[in-house]
């Protein structure tokens, strides 16, 4: 994601295996940053290849989204075509 979406105003967390940060827009330092997506590894599979949309995963809980900015992963989503 980072190599499609520079940046670092949203961290995406899928533990325990990641944490990247993406997305150009205000730099967050130290402590939480204020945009987070957190998911499991088989969810960020499923949404990085399509089979999933960020909307189902969030409306079944398998996902969560803070801050203003954390739903723009979206626009990059998904990253594999694998039809």
């Amino acid at each position: 994601m980072a190599a499609v979406a520079p940046g670092a105003s949203v961290e995406i967390r899928i533990p325990p295996f990641a944490a990247v940060q993406c997305i150009e827009g205000p730099r967050h330092t130290r402590g939480t940053p204020p945009n987070v997506v957190e998911t499991d590894p088989r969810t960020w599979l499923l949404l990085v290849t399509g089979m999933v949309s960020l909307a189902e995963a969030k409306g079944t809980g398998a996902l969560t989204l803070s801050g203003s900015r954390a739903g723009e992963i979206d626009h990059w989503l998904p990253l594999f075509d694998v039809g």
